[in-house]
């Protein structure tokens, strides 16, 4: 499995309170569900008017098949090369 970073330009999605993101982590559960393992969501970073999320999955076209699945936009969708932190520098 590959590591994705996608960008979903969601207008007030960080204004949106608990059970708002409760419920759309619901429909991204569901959608991922029907694609048979193809996908994994990892974890997302929501901030004003987008998410930044993290998934695990085969290719391109199983991101692209989730946000399809799920009503969720995929504006931008980057592979990880690789992944540097503090300890990178040691």
């Amino acid at each position: 499995m590959k590591r994705y970073v996608i960008e979903r330009n969601i207008p007030g999605v960080g204004k949106m309170n608990r059970d708002e993101l409760k419920g759309a982590a619901t429909t991204s559960n569901a959608a991922l569900a029907k694609l048979g393992g193809k996908a994994q969501w990892v974890e997302s970073y929501v901030v004003d008017d987008k998410t930044f999320c993290i998934y695990l999955a085969e290719n391109e076209a199983a991101v692209l098949e989730h946000a399809k699945v799920s009503g969720f936009p995929a504006n931008k969708i980057s592979e990880v090369r690789s992944v540097i932190d503090p300890m990178t520098a040691v």
